[in-house]
């Protein structure tokens, strides 16, 4: 990857940070809304104190000079600073032909403010005595809550960070460039060309896509492909920009850079799939819609039939009295009320809910896909076998291996070394400690020679072993090792990654709510088999890069069905994007969590089942509220348009003001009452 193309990457942002969706793609910087809506106050507080509450004037209003011409001032200044925001939304909405919540509070304000200048102008300049009802009140309290929603559930929601960011960062800034008198150079990843050698030292991340032609190490690939074990590497041996060598250097030839790297085609299937995702409608975008089409098409049906019966002085006001009703001051807070305590029980909990479009995707989930390692098992290898085959003791045999191992930080080491830990040994560094590239490492203990090998070393120094039990070890998933001393076998050691205990259970109630548990893996298939086997005989697959995983994923959402995937790598984070509910493990890479929609905190699988439960009751507080701020105006808006009048039923402007307004106090009420069922 070029480093030009990579230091794009680091400024790219996928709008995860500080920024909100405010409608049809119009995006808004989180410090600028907070300082719209707080300026926004500040205008609105004048107006709402000396302007006509809901249909009343105080004493107090007729008493100071020049009022009315001070609220139309602020008012015009709120109507376009505070409606800005909502404007953009809408055209986009209206270029897009799908108007939703956008657009419906743009024809509330736009009639509110509209109609209050006509009935400024009649009361000042045409008739003193008309007194023309204006709803600069109503304006400056839609706009005001209307963006005081949408920050509530932007602070709910809205967490720092960018997948495409943290995944260019996996990548070094320059690369050690192999000259032909055998130096080297240290150049920018930009520099680089296909068929160029470069050098990667020990401990180093790999710059580039490439082949090894010379030196032998073990690669930790697990960031970007999710296998777990170091992946041996010698010559004519792939290697991946991102990943990172182990205890010997390489020299690597480059095969690809900029935009055919690996990790670049990584990043890209995770921006292609939040853009797809980013379009999905909420349940407030289509209430928003109907109420839209309703509202106007009532509004001009009243304008006409009662400017035939009455005039249009008559007519106007009551097609006003329609869209003021329909004014979505209930609806602009019934979902962001609901998300902003949906979220604080969730934080509460252990879960972080990134986008509130997540909760909704619940009804209909019918899979639930999951990373293997570091999500349904632990990420780290543990001692699943110690065995000795000599004189020495279980325990003699582990205080060497932790002798041989102390100053590794090879993944197998690692687990010797806490398995060492909780037996109460304490190891004392070896000397002449030795990687022996591919196959383990040597040293020496008290004047003695020890090596860790596999059993192809064996094999290949016609070392004799117990073949059926390196079978029987290997196949349940271990990686075996074997502790040998003048060409004599003294013990073996067998480890695997350990099945998270919450998992089973996991696997239990997903399967009690319906739910069909897949599990997507980047490790061997003999590995995978057996977690899966242990699991309840979940279905699998196995040996996937991030692509398949992803391509999984979009199969089955061709076949109609909503999909879940959990993961904790960068192999992950595609898919991650993908799937209609993306859920990351706490514990995981960075760039997985900004890929998904939901962070499970405390790295417990089995807060998956809590999330649900939660979203389950969310979606019916969603429900309810969305019927509370808008199922009225059924009613009210035939009300106002004045279907009952030939029997003396009509709603005035004021009325419907205050409907309006018992509405918003209903949805906020009902908010509060959100609760989570435990399982």
């Amino acid at each position: 990857m070029s480093h030009s193309n990579h230091g794009d990457m680091k400024g790219m942002q996928m709008n995860h940070s500080g920024s909100m969706d405010m409608g049809g793609g119009q995006m808004m910087n989180m410090g600028n809304f907070k300082r719209r809506f707080w300026i926004s106050l500040i205008l609105a507080i004048p107006i709402m104190l000396l302007s006509p509450l809901m249909g009343i004037t105080f004493a107090y209003q007729r008493d100071i000079p020049g009022s009315q011409w001070i609220v139309l001032i602020l008012a015009t200044i709120l109507f376009f600073y505070g409606g800005e925001p909502f404007f953009k939304g809408a055209k986009r909405e209206l270029k897009n032909h799908a108007p939703a919540m956008m657009t419906l509070i743009t024809m509330g304000i736009s009639v509110s403010y509209v109609y209050s200048v006509y009935s400024f102008i009649i009361n000042t300049f045409v008739n003193h005595d008309a007194h023309v009802m204006n709803f600069f009140w109503e304006l400056a309290s839609l706009i005001v809550i209307m963006l005081l929603g949408h920050w509530i559930e932007m602070s709910a929601v809205m967490n720092a960070g960018s997948a495409v960011k943290k995944m260019a960062e996996l990548l070094p800034n320059t690369a050690h460039l192999l000259l032909p008198d055998g130096s080297t150079k240290s150049v920018p990843l930009d520099k680089l060309q296909v068929g160029q050698e470069v050098l990667v030292q020990a401990g180093e991340k790999i710059p580039t896509d490439g082949v090894i032609v010379k030196g032998d190490s073990a690669v930790n690939e697990a960031l970007v492909t999710g296998e777990s074990k170091a992946v041996a590497k010698k010559p004519g041996s792939k290697v991946i920009g991102g990943s990172i060598n182990g205890n010997g250097s390489l020299v690597e030839k480059v095969t690809a850079t900029g935009s055919n790297g690996y990790l670049a085609q990584v990043i890209k299937l995770v921006e292609s799939a939040q853009k797809e995702k980013s379009k999905a409608q909420t349940m407030a975008d289509y209430v928003s819609r109907w109420l839209f089409y309703g509202a106007l098409s009532i509004g001009i049906l009243a304008l006409v039939v009662w400017t035939i019966v009455s005039g249009l002085s008559y007519g106007l006001e009551r097609m006003v009295t329609v869209l003021v009703i329909a004014c979505p001051h209930a609806l602009g807070l019934a979902i962001p009320l609901v998300v902003a305590r949906s979220t604080s029980i969730a934080a509460q909990n252990g879960l972080l809910i990134r986008h509130r479009q997540a909760i909704e995707r619940v009804k209909k989930l019918s899979y639930v896909f999951m990373d293997k390692t570091g999500t349904l098992t632990e990420g780290v290898f543990n001692v699943n076998a110690l065995e000795t085959t000599s004189d020495l003791s279980k325990t003699e045999v582990l205080t060497i291996l932790a002798d041989l191992e102390l100053d590794s930080s090879h993944p197998l080491a690692l687990g010797i070394l806490n398995q060492a830990k909780k037996d109460g040994i304490q190891p004392h560094s070896a000397t002449n400690v030795q990687i022996i590239q591919g196959v383990g490492l040597k040293g020496t203990i008290s004047g003695k020679d020890y090596l860790i090998v596999t059993a192809d070393y064996l094999k290949a120094h016609q070392i004799s072993y117990d073949i059926d039990q390196f079978n029987q070890l290997a196949s349940a998933g271990n990686s075996v090792s074997y502790l040998i001393s003048d060409n004599q076998v003294l013990g073996v050691v067998a480890q695997g990654d350990v099945i998270r205990p919450q998992s089973f259970e996991l696997i239990k109630n997903l399967r009690k709510m319906h739910l069909i548990p897949v599990m997507l893996t980047g490790d061997n298939d003999l590995s995978a088999k057996r977690v899966a086997h242990e699991l309840g005989d979940i279905a699998y697959q196995a040996q996937l890069l991030p692509s398949d995983k992803e391509k999984i994923i979009k199969q089955y959402q061709a076949k109609g069905y909503d999909v879940m995937m959990v993961g904790d790598g960068v192999n992950d984070a595609p898919s991650l994007s993908r799937a209609n509910i993306g859920v990351a493990i706490g514990a995981g890479t960075d760039v997985a969590i900004d890929s998904a929609d939901v962070v499970l905190v405390k790295s417990d699988p089995e807060d998956i089942v809590d999330f649900i439960n939660l979203a389950k009751a969310t979606n019916l507080k969603m429900v309810e509220n969305l019927w509370w701020g808008a199922g009225y105006n059924i009613i009210a808006m035939p009300l106002a348009a004045g279907i009952l009048a030939p029997w003396g039923i009509i709603l005035s402007p004021a009325v419907g003001a205050i409907i309006m307004s018992l509405s918003t106090v209903i949805v906020a009420v009902n908010a509060l009452t959100l609760h989570m069922k435990k399982e």
